[in-house]
């Protein structure tokens, strides 16, 4: 039989939906269109222009918003991209669905999360021809770096902004440096969905392609023909079903609206946890720029049991997770490409002491001193 779940008195990861997103919904069930339609297009519009761009095109998830990019940009077996193990799985495996190599990158350093430019530079070969830079927990990879080895070496270069929605750098979004940037809405981001991504393209051509291609690369869409009485098509490639709904782009439009106040919170909680907290490290606590604000991480030290430390703080009501287990240790990339074979020391060094605590609108400050506190008193019980 299994346990009861615990009951939290501070959750890991909320949302923000209310009464907006509740009348947004209903007005998407009540019109009875529920796939891609004229919200999923208003919501494309206004992400676009939340990020300084033209257009952008909506998607059912970030992995499929990481899937598309691979092949718009024509990945495929021979080929190797250079991913950061340090994040979530996804970059790596649509790289791998491809029949390309993922290489995996190590980070910068225990203070700075992002892949490292010097590492991503050691493991160019004639076979690259993409680099993935994450922006971490929301923070700005190092573009100007990874931009000249991209230019410098004639590959391109994709951004995994999932964590870092209308971030921006140099008066810049996150997500419009690279060739394509890659969004997310699910459940646990800043901006929520569901399920649910954005994908953005400096290319418009290669935007059109992703366009078509997220819907089975029809020439002419289903709300289309129908508004239209349209009834005939072309399928000019191979595509996959990618469309999102009509009721995550309500949801989406709504909190896009939010994303502004939602930061503000945010900023407040993180300044209230960086007052408080003692004996861990901080990444990212000297960042001055820009940020979403998405995590908020701590660094355990040498010598203290995590799990001890997480059930210290389950038995007091507040969940916690980790970001990320490194990928490049996962079995099947261990198995299938030796990715343990090189070491990644910094993030090896961190895979067992990063703990993510919790970070969302609907906390207050006492909530984030209430975390900060009890992580003090509970790194007692947990050294080895």
């Amino acid at each position: 039989m299994s346990s009861p779940a615990p009951d939290w008195k501070i959750t890991f990861a909320d949302n923000t939906i209310g009464e907006p997103e509740i009348e947004a919904v209903t007005e998407v069930l009540r019109s009875r269109w529920l796939s891609a339609g004229p919200r999923t297009r208003e919501f494309e519009r206004e992400f676009a222009a939340a990020h300084g761009v033209e257009d952008a095109v909506a998607v059912n998830s970030g992995t499929a918003a990481l899937h598309l990019a691979v092949l718009a940009l024509g990945l495929g077996p021979g080929d190797e991209v250079i991913v950061p193990s340090l994040s979530f799985v996804a970059s790596a495996a649509v790289t791998a669905l491809q029949g390309a190599t993922p290489v995996f990158a190590d980070v910068r350093s225990e203070v700075d999360l992002t892949i490292d430019p010097a590492d991503v530079c050691a493991l160019i070969t004639p076979r690259t021809r993409a680099i993935v830079g994450m922006h971490y927990g929301g923070y700005p990879a190092d573009l100007v770096a990874l931009q000249e080895i991209a230019r410098e070496h004639g590959v391109r270069l994709i951004e995994d902004a999932a964590h870092a929605p209308a971030v921006f750098e140099r008066e810049q979004a996150l997500g419009t440096f690279g060739d394509i940037g890659c969004f997310s809405f699910f459940a646990t981001k800043n901006v929520a969905t569901g399920e649910g991504g954005m994908v953005l393209a400096k290319d418009p051509e290669l935007l059109d392609r992703i366009r078509r291609t997220r819907a089975h690369s029809l020439t002419s869409s289903t709300w289309r023909r129908l508004r239209t009485g349209q009834s005939g098509y072309d399928v000019d490639g191979l595509g996959l079903n990618y469309r999102p709904t009509e009721i995550g782009s309500a949801l989406g439009r709504i909190q896009l609206a939010k994303l502004a106040e939602d930061r503000v919170l945010r900023s407040e909680l993180v300044a209230a946890y960086r007052s408080r907290l003692d004996g861990v490290g901080v990444p990212f606590a000297e960042w001055t720029g820009d940020t979403a604000y998405h995590l908020m991480m701590v660094t355990l030290p040498e010598g203290v049991d995590r799990e001890e430390v997480r059930g210290a703080l389950t038995a007091a009501g507040i969940q916690t997770s980790v970001h990320y287990p490194p990928s490049h240790l996962f079995s099947y990339y261990r198995e299938r490409y030796g990715s343990d074979r090189r070491s990644l020391p910094v993030t090896e060094s961190l895979a067992e002491r990063l703990l993510s605590l919790p970070l969302h609108a609907r906390m207050s400050t006492e909530d984030a001193l209430l975390v900060a506190d009890t992580l003090n008193t509970s790194l007692l019980s947990g050294r080895r």
